[in-house]
């Protein structure tokens, strides 16, 4: 019997999930005892605030909570995004209808795909993009198509170049700004276009906006429910996870288009049974926090990217500076090899995880990933190696430093 004979179709047309795969290399290089230094996933070094922590340890002592979760969300906790949604963005919601809270955004992402579109659908599919958009789309019996997102546009989506039948084709579009892989950020003028277009051929905008708090140099993220009429045809996901340190505790939502969202909430209470109700309390618990919490975040995320950027710039690297995300976006040396061949090469020689751009898609061969999820000081001993791995050295010639 061989080894995919026991799998649906739909599993043996994905790829390996890129960072399982990461995840496997990680380990076997901890098992041989290497001093690994990890700038691949992007999961927070530092730990849930003590508030919210508290907040969820107070609840779980209350019985009435260790129940069933209403499919929905607490109605608290609807209002409590509603009301955050209004102070950063001055987006009005309807807490019954236009908000869904999710078991992570992930979640939400993952079972939007099997709402909204039926075998021999399209959906339009950033490139490079987080591997999720595509691998569901799969999984629903569509079709990815893949909007190239390259340099010389500031990794933004050329809207007229995409064809209009794949536009007819798609009734689902994902962004995702600020940007991962690339870090890049956008201005509400791209999110205005977008929604024009979707207008006009009725595509659904799924923004994923996972990393809007993470923003630098005086740059803030608009969301794309700031366009006027924009929730006739899109919605927008948000995550507890990065914004609050929150990565374990599986805690998002979406919000916009009521009715794709209906479609959505019929999907999950057929998969799954709510929200442990003591995390939503949390949840709340963190959207009250403020804004004091996330600009210290994001100082330390600066400092961090300032450090690493610097530290690659000096040795050759043509680094960029993001204003946006925890990741920097690296062009790979040429005469280095395939993004695969140095994530490997850096593992090898230098004991440091990063994430190889093909895993993002075609569009991200030729870059690494670099994750700011580690202190300074890591980041300055992962410049160090860099600085004495040969291969990189003869790259760089007379620039490299030791």
């Amino acid at each position: 019997m061989s080894a995919n004979s026991r799998k649906a179709k739909r599993l043996i047309q994905l790829p390996p999930y890129l960072f399982v795969e990461i995840d496997k290399a990680k380990r076997r290089a901890k098992e041989e005892g290497k001093p690994i230094i990890d700038l691949g996933i992007g999961d927070p070094d530092q730990g849930t605030p003590q508030p919210i922590v508290d907040a969820l340890s107070k609840a779980a002592q209350d019985s009435k909570y260790h129940h069933y979760a209403l499919d929905a969300g607490l109605p608290q906790l609807r209002r409590g995004i509603a009301g955050w949604m209004q102070q950063r963005y001055g987006v009005e919601l309807n807490p019954q209808t236009e908000i869904l809270p999710l078991i992570g955004s992930k979640e939400g992402i993952s079972h939007l795909a099997w709402a909204l579109l039926n075998p021999g659908d399209a959906a339009l599919v950033p490139d490079p993009g987080y591997p999720l958009y595509a691998n569901t789309t799969i999984l629903a019996g569509a079709e990815p198509i893949a909007v190239p997102l390259k340099i010389e546009n500031a990794f933004l989506p050329e809207l007229d170049k995409i064809p209009d039948k794949a536009w007819e084709r798609s009734p689902l579009m994902y962004l995702n700004y600020p940007n991962n892989p690339t870090g890049a950020a956008c201005e509400l003028g791209l999110f205005e276009e977008v929604v024009d277009r979707a207008r006009k051929y009725g595509t659904l905008i799924a923004q994923d906006a996972a990393y809007s708090e993470m923003c630098y140099d005086g740059y803030r993220a608009p969301s794309i429910l700031q366009v006027p009429g924009a929730k006739e045809t899109a919605i927008e996901f948000h995550s507890f996870s990065k914004t609050f340190n929150m990565t374990g505790w599986r805690l998002g939502w979406v919000c916009g288009n009521a009715e794709a969202l209906a479609a959505l909430g019929q999907m999950k209470s057929n998969v799954d049974s709510g929200i442990f109700e003591v995390v939503q309390l949390a949840g709340l618990e963190a959207l009250a926090l403020g804004e004091s919490f996330i600009e210290q975040s994001c100082v330390a995320y600066a400092r961090r990217r300032n450090c690493l950027v610097q530290g690659l710039r000096a040795q050759g690297w043509d680094a960029p500076n993001p204003k946006a995300t925890f990741y920097v976006w690296v062009p790979v040396p040429k005469g280095l090899g395939s993004s695969a061949e140095v994530a490997k090469l850096l593992l090898d020689k230098a004991d440091l995880v990063v994430t190889p751009g093909n895993g993002f898609g075609k569009f991200g061969e030729g870059y690494i990933r670099f994750a700011l999820t580690v202190e300074e000081t890591l980041l300055e001993k992962a410049v160090e190696r860099l600085a004495g791995v040969e291969e990189i050295a003869q790259c760089f010639g007379e620039r490299q430093v030791g």
